[in-house]
């Protein structure tokens, strides 16, 4: 072994080879893919720290009190109302349900449970659940609402064994497909199949039900081919063609898991691999330093300045969820990771109060005034407040940070445990039919250090299969000259657990720089991207009835260019801990900070709205050598992410 005999070599036999027993009891049919991992019911997973806090926040914000005065909930026609009937009260559930039984909260859980009751009480005699068409004039039996509003009693059932969820969804399964037999799926349900693929399988793990297979079968054979679209991707720039639903962004990031639920019926590998040629092509034309792509609303480029989608982001982080568990790869925890650290906490105002539409990398301004941007979205998208541009984000957003809490470890095919995402909490679970308990005491991503505390009470030997990041290479463990063995992006502890037992083990943090537009760069470290804060004036535009509408202006310079040596990055920036409060998300409460040098670019001003596309680098100014401070870019408001960067003579 290398270093004197003193890696700790943790192979992972077996691993990826193994088929799984059912959970229940009996063993699926052989003709559909198993999954690699298994998730664990809602409520397995309880959140800690920073994580937890972070829930907490949204129950006090919007997450909690929608359903107090927002019409497209509190009057819905899902709950006999007249006000709107199609896709918002199924959103709005599929993130209450896990955000209610994740904190425990009696008034969430009660608000859920009166949801759940109407909808389940009131299934139509045909099967349908929830209105046939409503005062909107959405079509009637369009089955596209009804595979979030499946997502959320799924969880449901998971968090309270409610006998009725598992009948009802049958039942309606049954209308769906006589409902897809006589009428093709079209719109928005044609594009997004995958979601309904996801509660079949569901289903069909708990059931064996055959024909659950056919209908996913039958809903496949109706449905855009998106492996075949991004096998010949036509949009390599900025989107021209307006209301495509092909370039649509919250399509696309539903679409990630696409390939990888067909796998399941296929067995075809490239259903399986489909999602990394389809991440490759989003980077490549139109990726952002926080893992995402541009859309406000349609595929938009590179510029730092286009929009991304909130609905799209934690539509994103569902999809790689859910891939994480068909295909075991650690890659996609990276980019989960990547997602939920960055794009998610930066698009809300950080009391959760607010949200914006579309969120941007180089966001300087957020006004509804003079021309913008966007590819095809109105002049308040990246306002913050209650439904800026349109609703579906105000009833969408909510399942970003409790479907990440509840996916952060799932079980594995050799009786153990595996990461899928780094963060605070605490996993309660029967392995091999015994209790265990893993404590999972970390700062990360501010820190690169995470303590596990294992928990059984009698003697019983199972692997525990940490992700290891991709940036990170290694995971340290105890001291710095120990580290495990990588295989597949995963090393395994395999160990006879007894008591309580504890290890800490810790990630390299190296700075590294992200390439954007123009040769500019992004300051990354960890799962973590760096934006400097621009001091912000917020002025209120709107009051609704219990929250308001933002605008918010500049009141700090922002166009620098960075002085970075892009060979050694670590020689120009140096980073400083702070404390870890209530609120790590927050302009003032950054736990951790970088600290650069730059000079201010007096040419690189404002352009339709925005910050102006990153001057061509290098550039080279006149103006003084500065000391710039950058936050991670979830703490900020305001914020330029993409820099140009100047020249060496200009140092």
């Amino acid at each position: 072994m290398s270093r004197a005999g003193r890696t700790v070599a943790l192979v992972l036999i077996g691993f990826f080879g193994m088929t799984a027993v059912d959970a229940r009891g009996a063993q699926p049919p052989a003709d559909r893919a198993r999954p690699r991992f298994e998730p664990l019911p809602l409520g397995s997973i309880q959140p800690s720290g920073w994580l937890k806090e972070q829930l907490r926040i949204q129950a006090e914000g919007l997450g909690g009190h929608l359903d107090e005065f927002w019409p497209d909930i509190k009057e819905s026609a899902w709950f006999g109302g007249k006000a709107e009937g199609w896709e918002r009260v199924p959103y709005w559930l599929d993130g209450l349900v896990p955000l209610a039984y994740l904190l425990d909260d009696p008034a969430l859980k009660a608000k859920v449970r009166r949801s759940v009751d109407y909808i389940l009480e009131h299934q139509q005699p045909d099967g349908w659940l929830g209105p046939i068409g409503d005062a909107q004039k959405h079509r009637p039996y369009d089955v596209w609402p009804l595979f979030p509003l499946f997502k959320a009693l799924t969880q449901y059932q998971e968090a309270t064994g409610d006998p009725r969820v598992i009948p009802a969804l049958l039942k309606c399964c049954r209308k769906i497909e006589a409902v897809i037999s006589g009428e093709p799926m079209y719109s928005w349900a044609k594009f997004r199949v995958a979601d309904l693929a996801v509660t079949l399988d569901w289903l069909h793990e708990r059931t064996h039900e055959a024909w659950l297979p056919d209908l996913a079968r039958k809903a496949f054979a109706q449905s855009h081919d998106w492996r075949s679209e991004f096998e010949n991707f036509p949009y390599t720039e900025k989107s021209i063609r307006h209301h495509d639903l092909d370039n649509h962004g919250v399509n696309i990031a539903m679409a990630l898991k696409y390939g990888g639920e067909r796998y399941r019926l296929t067995h075809d590998e490239k259903d399986r691999d489909a999602v990394f040629r389809m991440l490759e092509l989003l980077d490549r034309y139109h990726g952002q330093p926080t893992g995402m792509f541009s859309c406000d609303e349609h595929l938009a480029g590179r510029s730092p300045s286009q929009g991304t989608e909130l609905c799209t982001v934690v539509e994103a982080m569902y999809s790689l969820e859910d891939l994480s568990e068909i295909l075991g790869d650690a890659r996609l925890g990276d980019r989960l990771e990547r997602i939920a650290f960055n794009a998610l906490p930066a698009t809300f105002k950080k009391d959760m109060t607010a949200h914006q539409y579309d969120q941007q990398c180089n966001q300087v301004i957020c006004s509804t005034r003079g021309p913008h941007v966007y590819m095809s979205n109105g002049p308040a998208s990246n306002l913050y407040g209650l439904e800026p541009n349109f609703g579906c984000c105000t009833a969408n957003f909510h399942q970003g940070w409790p479907k990440f809490a509840s996916h952060l470890w799932m079980k594995t095919s050799d009786g153990g445990l595996a990461v899928i995402a780094y963060a605070p909490c605490v996993i309660e679970t029967k392995l091999q039919g015994k209790p265990v308990k893993v404590e999972v005491d970390t700062a990360y991503p501010f820190r690169d250090e995470v303590t596990l505390r294992v928990t059984a009470a009698e003697p019983l030997t199972f692997p525990i299969h940490l992700r290891a990041p991709g940036w990170a290479g290694e995971i340290q463990l105890g001291a710095p000259d120990q580290e495990m063995r990588i295989l597949d992006g995963y090393s395994s502890l395999n160990r006879t657990w007894s008591g309580t037992k504890s290890m800490t083990f810790r990630f390299p943090m190296k700075p590294r720089l992200y390439r954007g537009l123009n040769d500019s760069i992004a300051i990354e470290r960890g799962p973590l991207v760096f934006a400097l804060p621009i001091e912000a004036e917020w002025k209120k535009v709107k009051d609704n009835p219990q929250f308001a509408d933002w605008e918010v202006y500049p009141k700090s310079p922002w166009n620098d260019a960075l002085q970075i040596d892009r060979e050694h990055p670590e020689r120009s920036i140096a980073f400083e801990d702070h404390p870890i409060g209530r609120s790590p998300f927050s302009t003032a409460g950054a736990p951790v900070v970088a600290k650069v040098k730059g000079r201010r670019l007096p040419s690189w001003g404002l352009e339709r709205g925005a910050a102006a596309p990153p001057p061509k680098s290098p550039v080279a100014s006149n103006e003084p050598l500065e000391d710039l401070m950058l936050i991670p870019y979830g703490c900020t408001d305001l914020r330029i992410t993409e820099f140009p960067v100047l020249s060496i003579g200009n140092w």
